[in-house]
């Protein structure tokens, strides 16, 4: 698409839609099967503007595959309902989200694209598995006991996601699973 005569471009406009564009094709697609032209169509641009905005298929991935969550906030609270404000924060997002959720998407591509199988792991190390534990030590578990328990949430969370998130598709009753969540992750903090 060109933009017409006497109209100015806006790089950061046409940046975003590329990046929406990316989403939808990675997540519904994968990322082997998502292709630069489907993405640019998507997006109403040239391919080369991919290129010239992304080096690439790989570089757009990553920017629109770029997710970070506010994890520390749903630490603000006792332990014992610790379990309570993750499942609320965990089902409130995937309810809230669309299908085009770039961490849903760096899932579905981490077992087919190598380089999203690291970003993946480096995002869940970052954002979920190293702050939890940081908390869990905070508050009084020994380094190890904190680093397991907060592996065994991190785990749990990952397995959830796969199977409700990709495989299946449906959450079923939010209220049922943010109960559920809840009372599985507080019991894998407390557990002796």
């Amino acid at each position: 698409m060109t933009t017409p005569p006497g109209q100015p471009r806006d790089a950061a406009q046409t940046r975003a839609r590329i990046l929406a564009a990316a989403r939808h094709e990675f997540t519904r697609s994968g990322y082997g099967a998502a292709t630069v032209r489907a993405i640019a169509a998507r997006a109403a641009v040239a391919p080369n503007l991919i290129t010239r905005y992304f080096g690439g298929k790989q570089g757009l991935f990553t920017a629109a595959a770029d997710v970070h969550l506010d994890v520390p906030a749903m630490f603000d609270g006792p332990r014992d309902t610790l379990g309570a404000r993750v499942a609320a924060a965990v089902v409130g997002r995937w309810t809230g989200l669309t299908d085009d959720d770039p961490l849903l998407a760096l899932m579905r591509a981490a077992g087919e694209h190598p380089a999203a199988a690291v970003a993946l792991s480096e995002f869940l190390d970052r954002e979920s598995l190293a702050p939890l534990r940081d908390h869990l030590e905070r508050d009084g578990l020994d380094p190890q006991d904190a680093a397991a328990r907060a592996r065994a949430v991190d785990v749990f969370l990952v397995g959830v996601t796969a199977r409700l998130r990709m495989i299946d598709g449906d959450l079923g009753d939010p209220e049922q699973l943010r109960e559920w969540i809840a009372t599985t992750v507080q019991r894998l903090v407390d557990a002796p």
